[in-house]
This record gives C-alpha cells, sequence and structure tokens, in this order.
C-alpha cells in the first residue's frame, strides 16, 4: 500500500482529480482518498514516484508517508 499525503487537497473535487491522475498511471489501481487527513492511498505494483509524479502533473504537491507495503 503507498500512502500519500496530499496537503493542498480540500474537496471532492479534488479527490476525483486525484483519483483520475492514480488511474492514469495504474488503470487496474486501488486508490483510497481521505480528505480529512489528506491522505490518499494506493494499492499498485507500480512505483510510488510515479504516483507523486503523476499528482504534481495533476497540480497537487505530494509526499510519501513511510514505505510502501
Amino acid at each position: 500500500m503507498i500512502k500519500l499525503h496530499v496537503p493542498n487537497m480540500t474537496c471532492s473535487n479534488c479527490a476525483a482529480t486525484i483519483t483520475k491522475a492514480v488511474k492514469g498511471v495504474d488503470p487496474d489501481a486501488l486508490c483510497e482518498v481521505d480528505l480529512a487527513a489528506k491522505h490518499v492511498h494506493v494499492d499498485s505494483a507500480r512505483m510510488p514516484s510515479d504516483f507523486v509524479e503523476a499528482l504534481e502533473d495533476a497540480g497537487y504537491m505530494a509526499t510519501l508517508l513511510g514505505a510502501p507495503a
């Protein structure tokens, strides 16, 4: 599980954009967005850096939380 912190995520439109960016990297990825905590959990075999880059390309600063499990 890849855990990301996305501090500038504030609304459901942000969540939809972030989910779309995640699915653009891996269409089969499971993506859970927690707006209150400003966290995104991604279940994928892809590299965490792929998702960080995709979110940054979508306009969201993202940082990896801990090591992927």
